[in-house]
């Protein structure tokens, strides 16, 4: 059966409703009976003590909040009477210890990846194509165009067919859902990034774009690629390939690079790109998976469009998944710096060198000073449909965002752009946005990712995999077509954290030995979105 209510850490001062209670409705917990003193929806929370104007709200036995006004006990706690509040951060103040968790049935677990010479394994073997600045964006298109019709052979989606059919006055026209491989080649995909950068905006952000190429080319999932230039922006070939070089010198990936204004037409310049483009793709193609052991993944952590179940299913199976990969030497990431408001402290005291912790403080004070000269704050994070769903303030936001760390120690805190290089858990300094995050994870190495959601987020990744991670039943039924697994159960009692968790990993192995494709994949959605920390000039 499952339960009415939960209280996520001893120290809690608020309870979380796991179904909506109407009012009157007496529910019992840890000894003592709660009446709800107007109807709560699920996900939302309510008092577990009388409330004075000022008193700390506590979630995850942190400050979320504070209230500004009396709120009784069993009253729902809502935007009109709490505000955001977090607690104030002193540097490092202890180490933590951490148990991690017996990994005896993973430690010898492999996956079958795509091996590349400098030793990292990939669980994708695409050849990218990319501009230097978004003047390229209509060649990318047109080349885009022509591989994937000629390399693809895709034939007309079922919306296509549609339009045909109402175009020439017929009914609607049946596909069928299950089609054949028709890939010229088996082992190799074409992947093609379009955006708006790399011209226009402060040279920092330019100089940032060709690190974040320059970790796309590094990453294991990426065979070679094929690198467009106009020839006068900010963002010059010499400053790509200079990224590529301090990131990875002694690289033998093929790289081919055409700049327009030095190629005459667009004509002649496409014809070479096809030509040599073609010849690198049929190379890569060689290129086949072999077995590899789990510790060569790196796993990206994410959320977006969460709700207020999110901190207490989908995340926590995260965070023991992160946990079982730091246990057997593997790599995850956890971004989002807006997200991780309030948990500064526990962050800092998790991190093993000091060095680290200083960084992680400064990255956080830096990014907050750069949104309020903006006008705004992080108090103003979480979106209208994480306040829907029970998200009131950042702090609470950002306390059940966390989880997806688990509670392993932090072993480095990269800023934008960075390669993480060691096994454990790495802080990355990220935004918020879904896509903006994605893309800086696997531009710092990130051959999955993660991505937890309670409101349901259609996007993916052009060179690495996003596995959608639903925090509620409702949402894995409703919406399909995009999630692919479902952490809803450990809300219903079917599964517990740990249990859900080693269910999930037998799926990233699945997906990273291509053996399972995710939703976002069968979708296409290959979402690339740079992060702009500047003006545009």
């Amino acid at each position: 059966m499952q339960k009415k209510v939960l209280k996520v850490n001893p120290k809690d001062n608020v309870i979380v409703a796991l179904m909506d209670l109407p009012a009157g409705e007496s529910v019992h917990l840890d000894g003592t009976d709660y009446t709800i003193l107007k109807d709560i929806k699920a996900k939302h929370k309510f008092a577990a003590v009388d409330f004075e104007d000022g008193d700390h709200i506590l979630m995850y036995g942190v400050i979320v909040g504070k209230a500004n006004q009396s709120i009784k006990q069993g009253e729902v706690i809502t935007t009109e009477n709490v505000k955001h509040q977090s607690a104030k951060v002193v540097g490092k103040t202890e180490t933590l210890g951490w148990t991690p968790p017996n990994v005896d049935k993973w430690k010898d677990r492999t996956f079958n990846g795509f091996h590349r010479e400098d030793g990292q394994v990939g669980t994708e073997n695409v050849w990218l194509f990319f501009p230097l600045v978004f003047c390229e964006n209509k060649n990318i298109e047109t080349l885009k165009d022509i591989f994937e019709k000629e390399l693809l052979h895709d034939k007309a989606s079922k919306h296509q067919l549609l339009l045909r059919s109402l175009l020439n006055g017929g009914a609607t026209v049946e596909v069928e859902e299950e089609e054949p491989d028709t890939r010229v080649f088996k082992n190799i995909d074409v992947r093609f990034i379009t955006h708006q950068g790399g011209c226009g905006g402060i040279r920092q952000d330019a100089e940032a774009l060709g690190r974040l190429f320059a970790g796309y080319v590094n990453n294991p999932n990426v065979a070679g690629a094929t690198v467009l230039s106009l020839g006068c922006q900010n963002l010059q070939v010499q400053i790509f390939m200079d990224s590529l070089h301090a990131l990875a010198p002694n690289n033998k990936k093929p790289i081919v690079v055409y700049e327009q204004q030095k190629s005459g037409t667009i004509d002649e310049m496409l014809t070479g790109v096809i030509k040599d483009s073609y010849e690198g793709i049929k190379k890569a193609n060689e290129i086949e998976r072999k077995p590899a052991s789990i510790t060569k993944l790196n796993i990206g952590l994410e959320c977006g469009g969460s709700d207020g179940f999110s901190g207490i299913s989908a995340n926590p199976v995260l965070g023991e998944v992160s946990d079982i990969m730091a246990a057997v030497g593997g790599t995850t990431m956890l971004a989002e710096f807006p997200e991780l408001c309030g948990v500064e402290q526990e962050l800092v005291n998790r991190c093993i060198n000091d060095e680290d912790g200083v960084k992680f403080l400064k990255l956080m004070k830096d990014f907050e000073a750069s949104v309020v000269a903006a006008g705004s704050g992080f108090d103003m994070n979480p979106s209208p449909g994480n306040i829907k769903d029970g998200l009131i303030t950042d702090a609470m936001k950002s306390a059940g965002a966390s989880k997806k760390g688990g509670a392993a120690p932090i072993v480095e805190v990269l800023d934008f752009t960075e390669y993480a290089t060691k096994p454990g858990l790495n802080l990355l300094c990220t935004p918020g946005n879904d896509a903006e995050c994605t893309t800086a994870l696997v531009g710092s190495g990130a051959t999955v990712v993660l991505f937890t959601t309670g409101l349901g987020t259609p996007m993916g990744n052009p060179i690495s995999p996003v596995v959608k991670i639903s925090s509620n039943t409702v949402l894995a039924e409703k919406m399909s077509d995009i999630i692919d697994f479902n952490a809803g159960t450990v809300i219903s009692g079917e599964k517990t954290i740990p249990e859900a968790a080693d269910e999930l990993l037998e799926l990233i192995i699945n997906v990273a030995s291509g053996e399972v494709k995710t939703k976002a994949d069968v979708l296409n959605q290959n979402d690339f979105i740079p992060w702009r920390r500047g003006v545009s000039l």
